[in-house]
C-alpha cells in the first residue's frame, strides 16, 4: 500500500534524515539506473557555491520565465514548506504529483538499503524525487539545479549539465569541504563537466586557480567575472540597485533590481553571463525588454526582506562570515541612516564569532537567541559563551534572550526613529521567523 497524502509521503522522506550525509554517487547511480536513467532527459544549469546560489537561480528563473519558457528549480533549503525545493515557474511541485513519484521510488530505496550501498540519506531520495518528477512528469525546457552541500560528492552531481555556475568560494561546511578556500573550491570544481561552459565571481587567485585548473583540465570554457563580463555605473536606493552590464557578447546599460546589496550585483550579472551562453550555444533565445522585466521582477524570500516598516523589520538568511559581511555592507549601502538590533541564531558546527564581527559599525545591538530547529540548533548561551570567547572588543552591545518572539517584542517596544530590527544568522531560523511573523 503506498502513501495517500503528501504529508505521510513527506514525514517518510524526513524519516531517513538520521542517515546524515554520506558524500558520494555509487547510490544516486543506482537508483539512476534503476529508474531508466531520468537524469538523461534534463537539460540543467548546475549552480554551486557558498553563497549566491538562490538568488542567482531566481534571476535566471525570472528572465526565462518572462521569455515564455517552462523553468524546473530545484533548491535547498526550503523557507516556507518542503515543495518549495521543486517547483516549475515558481509553482511547487502538486501534492499528487509528490505522492506519486514517492511511491514509485520508495520500494527501491527500500531494496538498496539491503544492498552493501546502504539506504540513500534523505537529501539523495529528494534529489531523485526532483529528477523524476522534471523528466517524466513536468518536462520543464530548462532545470536550474542547485547543489546541496560542495559539488564533487554530492548528490545533485549526477546530472550532466549544459552549464555549469560556481558563484563564489568562502568558508562554510568545512568539516565536510575541508579547511581552505583552495580545499573548499576543489569539492565545488567536481561539479565541472567536460566541454560544458563554466560561469564564476570566484574572486581570489587561489581558489579560482583550483577552478581554472579543473576546466582547463576538461576542456571546459570559463567565463569570470572581472574578466570575461563586467558590472558598471552601479547606483543604489532603499529600493534596489541599477548598473550596466558588459560582456564578450554585449552591453546592457542601466538594468533595474529590485535585490539589495553588492552581492547581488554579482548574483545578476552571474546569471545574465549564463543566459548569454546558453543563447550563444543552446539558442535559448529572449529579448532585451524580456530580460530587464526579468530581472527588476526577481526576488528572492529571506533576502533583506522587509517584512514590516514601521519599525523597518528585515529577514536575511546570511549564515556564515562571507553571507554576515555581505549582510553588514549591504545594511550600510542600503540603510545608512539607520542603527540596527541584528537578532541572531545558528547552528551548532557554526563560527560565531566570525560571523558576527562583520556587523560592528551597523550594530546598535545584538541579541543571541535559538529556535526550534532541531539536534543542530544551537542554544542561547553556547552563542553567547563562542561570542565572548571569540571577540575582544565590539562596538556593540551584546545580550542573550533564548525565546526570540520576545526578544523581537522588546526590539519592537524600545525602536526610535530610523532604528531597524533585522533576523540573521540561519536560513532554518529565518524561514522559522517569516512563517510567525507573516502567516
Amino acid at each position: 500500500m503506498g502513501f495517500q497524502t503528501a504529508q505521510e509521503a513527506i514525514e517518510w522522506i524526513h524519516s531517513l534524515k538520521h542517515l546524515g550525509i554520506k558524500p558520494g554517487l555509487k547510490r544516486m547511480e543506482w537508483l539512476m539506473e534503476r529508474l531508466g536513467h531520468p537524469e538523461r532527459l534534463l537539460k540543467c544549469v548546475h549552480i554551486a557555491g557558498t553563497n549566491g546560489k538562490g538568488s542567482t537561480l531566481a534571476f535566471m528563473r525570472h528572465v526565462l520565465q518572462e521569455a515564455g519558457y517552462q523553468v524546473g528549480t530545484f533548491t535547498s533549503p526550503y523557507l516556507i514548506r518542503f515543495q518549495n525545493r521543486i517547483q516549475v515557474n515558481g509553482e511547487d511541485i502538486a501534492d499528487g504529483h509528490l505522492v506519486q513519484v514517492v511511491n514509485k521510488i520508495k520500494p527501491l530505496v527500500e531494496e538498496l538499503a539491503q544492498t552493501e550501498l546502504g539506504s540513500p540519506t534523505e537529501f539523495e531520495v529528494v534529489t531523485t524525487l526532483a529528477i523524476e518528477y522534471f523528466a517524466r512528469i513536468a518536462s520543464p525546457d530548462v532545470v536550474l539545479w542547485e547543489t546541496g552541500l560542495g559539488g564533487r560528492l554530492d548528490s545533485t552531481n549526477i546530472v550532466i549539465p549544459i552549464a555549469t555556475v560556481i558563484t563564489n568560494v568562502g568558508y562554510d561546511h568545512m568539516h565536510l569541504l575541508g579547511d581552505t578556500l583552495e580545499s573548499i573550491a576543489a569539492e565545488k570544481a567536481g561539479i565541472i563537466k567536460p566541454g560544458v561552459p563554466l560561469i564564476t565571481a570566484v574572486e581570489e587567485n587561489g581558489p579560482y586557480q583550483v577552478i581554472e585548473r579543473t576546466a582547463k583540465e576538461k576542456k571546459a570554457s570559463i567565463y569570470r567575472l572581472g574578466h570575461a563580463f563586467f558590472i558598471e555605473d552601479q547606483a543604489h536606493d532603499e529600493e534596489g540597485q541599477s548598473f550596466s552590464y558588459r560582456s564578450l557578447f554585449t552591453r546592457l546599460e542601466q538594468l533595474h533590481i529590485r535585490m539589495k546589496g553588492v552581492h547581488q550585483l554579482h548574483n545578476a550579472a552571474i546569471a545574465l553571463m549564463t543566459l548569454e551562453v546558453l543563447k550563444q550555444f543552446y539558442a535559448l533565445i529572449w529579448e532585451e525588454e524580456e530580460l530587464r522585466r526579468g530581472l527588476e521582477q526577481t526576488t528572492w524570500p529571506g533576502r533583506l526582506e522587509v517584512i514590516q516598516n514601521e519599525p523597518l523589520v528585515l529577514l536575511d538568511g546570511a549564515h556564515n562570515p562571507q553571507g554576515m559581511e555581505a549582510l553588514a555592507q549591504s545594511l550600510a549601502r542600503h540603510y545608512p541612516c539607520h542603527q540596527w538590533t541584528i537578532i541572531f541564531s545558528a547552528m551548532k558546527d557554526k563560527p560565531v564569532a566570525e560571523m558576527i564581527k562583520p556587523l560592528a559599525g551597523v550594530a546598535k545591538r545584538l541579541v543571541l537567541t535559538q529556535f526550534e530547529g532541531g539536534p543542530r540548533t544551537a542554544a542561547a548561551s553556547d552563542l553567547l559563551q563562542a561570542a565572548e570567547q571569540g571577540l575582544r572588543q565590539v562596538d556593540f552591545d551584546i545580550s542573550m534572550e533564548p525565546d526570540w518572539e520576545q526578544a523581537y517584542r522588546q526590539a519592537v517596544t524600545s525602536a526610535g526613529t530610523q532604528e531597524g530590527i533585522c533576523f540573521a544568522g540561519s536560513l532554518y531560523f529565518i524561514s522559522e521567523v517569516r512563517q510567525k511573523l507573516r502567516g
